[in-house]
C-alpha cells in the first residue's frame, strides 16, 4: 500500500475542513509548494490536490496555484474538486496532472465519465466518492463538496461503470475525514471484497501508523491523508514502509492554526 499525503486548498491556502464542513475549517500557515517539497523528501511519489472551492461551487478559482505546483514538484499529481467538463480533464492533463479525479459528476453523470475514460484511459482518471455510513443501511454518496446527498448508495454508483474498466476509486468516509478517529475500515474491506479489481484509495480518520498497517492488511492500494501528516503525528519511521522512495529524514513542518 501507498501512502498520498493529501492537500486541500481554499482561497489559495492550505486547509482542512472538519466532516467536510466548509465552516469548520484549519487553516496551516505552511506554503503548498513547501509542503509538496516536503513530502517529496519523505519519499512520497504522489500528492492528492484539492480544489475545495472548485468542489463546492464549481468554479476552480485555484487553477493557476495547482498548475504551477505541478510544474515546480517532482511528485506525480492527481487533481480534483469542480472538474465538471471534457475540457477541464483535458486542461489538467495538458498542465501536467497525472490523474485527474472526478466526483460530483461521476454520480450525476456517469455516461460522460465513461466517455472521458475511453478517451484519455482509466489510469489517467480517479473517480471519488465521499460517503456517509449512519444514513442508510449501504454508504450513501454525498456530491458537490460533500454537501448534498444523493439517493445512492456507493455500490449503486460503482454499478454505472461496471462496463467500463475504472481502476482508480478515492472513497472517503466523511464523518471521519479530518477527525483523526481512524479510518473506517469495514467500509473498505467490503469495498475490496466487493470490487477487488479496483486500485482503492481509502480516506478519512487517518492518525497513526498502526491505522497506516490495517490498511495495508485489507489490503487497499492507497491510504490518502491531509491532517495527520500536516500536524506531524506520524513519525517518519512510521511513515517510511508507505512511502515507495523514503530515504532520508526530512524537516518537520510545524503547523498553525487560524
Amino acid at each position: 500500500m501507498e501512502l498520498i499525503p493529501a492537500l486541500d486548498l481554499r482561497d489559495g491556502r492550505c486547509v482542512r475542513l472538519y466532516q467536510g464542513d466548509f465552516q469548520r475549517q484549519t487553516a496551516y500557515q505552511a506554503e503548498p509548494l513547501a509542503l509538496l517539497q516536503r513530502y517529496a523528501s519523505l519519499g512520497a511519489r504522489w500528492i492528492h490536490i484539492v480544489d475545495l472551492d472548485g468542489a463546492r461551487n464549481g468554479v476552480r478559482t485555484n487553477t493557476n496555484l495547482i498548475t504551477n505546483l505541478v510544474r515546480g514538484s517532482s511528485l506525480s499529481v492527481q487533481v480534483g474538486g469542480g472538474v465538471r467538463t471534457r475540457e477541464d480533464v483535458a486542461g489538467l492533463l495538458a498542465a501536467g496532472v497525472a490523474r485527474v479525479v472526478i466526483g460530483s459528476v461521476a454520480v450525476q453523470r456517469p455516461a460522460d465519465v465513461m466517455t472521458w475514460m475511453r478517451d484519455f484511459g482509466p489510469e489517467r482518471v480517479c473517480l471519488a466518492f465521499g460517503v456517509r455510513t449512519d444514513e442508510a443501511p449501504h454508504p450513501r454518496v454525498h456530491t458537490h463538496g460533500w454537501t448534498r446527498p444523493s439517493a445512492l448508495s456507493l455500490w449503486d454508483a460503482l454499478e454505472s461503470f461496471a462496463s467500463s474498466h475504472a481502476r482508480h476509486v478515492l472513497c472517503t468516509d466523511i464523518a471521519r475525514d479530518g477527525t483523526l478517529q481512524g479510518p473506517n475500515l469495514d467500509l473498505y474491506q467490503e469495498a475490496v471484497a466487493r470490487h477487488p479489481g479496483i486500485a482503492w484509495q481509502a480516506s478519512g480518520g487517518i492518525r497513526s501508523g498502526a491505522d497506516l498497517a490495517a490498511l495495508a492488511a485489507i489490503p487497499v492500494a492507497a491510504a490518502v491523508s491531509g491532517k495527520a501528516l500536516l500536524e506531524s503525528r506520524i513519525t517518519e519511521q512510521e511513515l517510511r514502509p508507505f512511502l515507495p522512495d523514503a530515504s532520508s529524514p526530512a524537516s518537520t513542518c510545524a503547523p498553525a492554526r487560524s
